[in-house]
């Protein structure tokens, strides 16, 4: 309900009973001043009367304007009722409808560093279910909003506590299954958004009221907090603080399940405990453990700068694509549905290539068909948007490959934590891609400018990251600083001392 000829401004002669001889559209020629293109201003109207253009069309440009003074008139063939209509967040209030998307991202920036850490100390499922009902919840009692401020607030609390739904279930994803497996649910995780996505105008087309609309995307919530008693805790956070009993009981349900039942025999507790040589029972990581240690630090410095450039340049571009001449609904619906081959190419472009190579290359393209469109006039609209969907289907397989990279990267002890800090940055460059595109006012390239530079600088970024196709996950810090075979090395000279300190007794009797 943004757009110009959405609205228009309630005549100050529509109330009144003496000019109800006039028609409606006498009434507007006479009280609201019209456009370049012939329609009634949404924003403005004259600040008396205009009698003499019921005669004389044209309209002289010294006659006062004021603000609308009562109220507008929507146009609701689109929606029955929006944000923007049931707090008039139109004209000099414009800005509060775009900002409930920027608090939304706020809310889900500073989620996400809480819900790693929260994951990280007590564990990925029951994380997992506050972050569910929550969630659910502040939705659900947005559509009570009795005001713009109450409802931006329940927004802030909902994008809170609905982001650790989501780096939770990918990090268990990540964690349950085996090395030739991750790409493929990695994949099928990445196209459960573009699904989603593809979905959503297709209920909003059907449900045109944002209270009811509102209700309709929280209320699925619900299958997801019932699937939620058969997800597994991740065995090895359990083994990583100590709890070896538990994540045997998991282990041997998954190997029953996988009828892998010859590996239960040598699946042991005491052989869990030996895993992973840390002090993990007496230890508890957090966000600083990811800057303790170089090797560390560097990661931690690529993956945010990583994963930044590409929230960026994803919400740039989905933001600013408005050139395929269809109807919203329709609109998003093919975006979506442009997303599906590019995270489907993702599952041969990570076993041909690997992730670097992917990451890396994905945001090279973007780069590229970014700065190729800053080159190709305004006018050639229809290369223009052809580009458009090729920058944005490397975007998605950029953002399809971030997530699984990252969490292969990051060890187990502070797996969550990482994704954590990242899914913080990511959410911080989808608060600022609004932003960037307000800079066209000032030059109209200037966005795309910057979005291009974000995508090449990320691309050589990525390219510093190492390989982590066909390899295990690492468990321990030690295992990226590389100095865990000596750590294990000498936690077998210890058991070999204790069990010679405690034989000689023995042999003298």
């Amino acid at each position: 309900m943004d757009s110009e000829g959405s609205r228009r401004c309630i005549s100050s002669l529509d109330a009144d009973e003496i000019f109800e001889n006039l028609t409606q559209e006498e009434r507007l020629t006479v009280s609201i001043p019209v456009q370049d293109d012939g329609t009634p201003a949404s924003c403005h109207m004259f600040s008396y009367p205009q009698f003499h253009l019921l005669s004389n069309s044209s309209s002289p440009s010294e006659v006062a304007l004021v603000q609308c003074q009562n109220g507008w008139e929507y146009d609701n063939s689109m929606f029955i009722s929006t944000l923007a209509t049931q707090w008039d967040l139109v004209c000099d209030k414009r800005a509060l409808s775009r900002l409930t998307t920027t608090i939304f991202f706020i809310g889900v920036m500073f989620g996400a560093a809480a819900f790693g850490s929260l994951s990280a100390m007590f564990g990925r499922k029951p994380m997992l279910l506050v972050s569910y009902m929550l969630g659910m919840g502040f939705g659900l009692c947005s559509t009570f909003s009795s005001s713009f401020v109450m409802f931006a607030v329940l927004r802030f609390f909902t994008g809170f506590t609905i982001t650790g739904s989501v780096i939770i279930s990918t990090i268990l994803n990540v964690e349950w299954v085996s090395i030739e497996h991750r790409k493929l649910v990695g994949v099928i995780d990445s196209l459960s958004w573009t699904f989603a996505f593809m979905s959503f105008p297709l209920i909003a087309y059907f449900i045109r009221e944002w209270r009811w609309l509102t209700v309709a995307i929280s209320l699925p919530t619900v299958t997801a907090i019932i699937t939620w008693w058969w997800v597994p805790e991740s065995a090895r956070w359990l083994i990583a603080n100590g709890r070896v009993d538990k994540a045997h009981y998991y282990l041997h349900k998954c190997a029953v399940m996988n009828r892998k039942q010859e590996v239960t025999v040598s699946i042991k507790p005491e052989n869990l405990a030996k895993i992973i040589v840390t002090d993990r029972g007496n230890r508890k990581y957090s966000y600083l453990d990811l800057v303790r240690t170089p090797k560390m630090r560097r990661l931690t410095l690529l993956t945010g700068i990583t994963w930044f450039a590409v929230a960026t340049v994803a919400y740039g571009i989905s933001f600013n694509i408005s050139s395929f001449g269809l109807n919203m609904y329709l609109t998003q619906f093919v975006y979506g549905a442009i997303e599906i081959p590019a995270k489907m190419s993702n599952y041969y472009l990570l076993d041909k290539f690997g992730r670097r190579v992917t990451q890396a290359g994905s945001l090279l393209f973007v780069g590229i068909s970014l700065m190729i469109n800053i080159f190709i006039p305004k006018d050639r609209s229809v290369v223009r948007t052809v580009i458009a969907v090729l920058g944005k289907g490397c975007s998605a397989t950029s953002f399809g490959t971030v997530i699984l990279y990252s969490s292969e990267l990051y060890p187990t002890v502070v797996r969550q934590n990482g994704m954590g800090y990242n899914s913080f940055l990511s959410r911080l460059g989808a608060c600022l891609a609004p932003l960037v595109l307000l800079l066209d006012s000032f030059w109209g390239h200037f966005s795309q400018t910057i979005l291009c530079s974000v995508a090449l600088i990320a691309s050589v970024v990525a390219w510093q990251l190492p390989e982590t196709r066909d390899r295990c996950l690492p468990e321990t810090i030690e295992d990226v600083e590389g100095t865990r075979k000596n750590l294990i090395k000498d936690h077998d000279k210890q058991e070999d001392e204790e069990k010679m300190t405690t034989n000689e007794p023995n042999e003298d009797h």
